[in-house]
């Protein structure tokens, strides 16, 4: 059995709002992490990430400058500075499947409705950390598997299409963030 030590985490916050920075600042310190950078827009959010280099990103989609999606996208670009493999938790008010299909197709790790609670914010980053979905290289895409269900032998409808892909296994959280119990 093991515990995430969150410790040993560095967070990235994008939000416009001030409040919301606060609440999940003050989860993520609730949770143990001591390292939790703010933003207000995207365009500080991408200069924080390439300087701080953050474990985990948690951004709001609606911001000025330019938004969250954008922000997946400029993080997600495997020549950028910075761990493009870094997970992306998305917040939002609107959780509309279409898009939730847009950040997933952004490269976006999780995402999380507002308003938050802990246990959700806990459960995702939870699940970021312990079970990190490998990425996928195409011409079009570069970022998590979109699949949560990966079966190779698939045949139906939803098939990959597109030409060649590659899997590539992203460095994992868990033995930094793993703490004996």
């Amino acid at each position: 059995m093991f515990r995430i030590d969150f410790n040993k985490l560095r967070f990235l916050i994008s939000d416009d709002n001030p409040h919301m920075r606060r609440i999940l600042r003050t989860l993520l310190h609730s949770f143990g992490a001591r390292e939790a950078y703010e933003a207000e827009d995207g365009a500080t959010a991408l200069e924080m990430y390439t300087h701080y280099v953050p474990d985990i990103v948690i951004t709001d989609w609606a911001m000025p400058i330019f938004d969250g999606l954008e922000l997946a996208q400029m993080i997600r670009q495997p020549e950028s500075k910075g761990n493009p493999y870094a997970p992306i938790i998305m917040l939002t008010g609107h959780s509309e499947k279409r898009r939730v299909t847009v950040a997933r197709d952004a490269g976006v790790t999780e995402f999380l409705a507002k308003p938050i609670s802990a246990k959700g914010l806990y459960q995702r980053i939870l699940n970021v950390v312990a079970n990190p979905r490998p990425f996928i290289k195409t011409k079009t895409y570069f970022g998590p598997d979109r699949r949560r269900n990966t079966n190779g032998a698939y045949i139906g409808p939803e098939r990959r299409v597109g030409g060649e892909f590659e899997i590539l296994q992203q460095p994992s959280l868990l033995d930094k963030a793993r703490s004996g119990v």
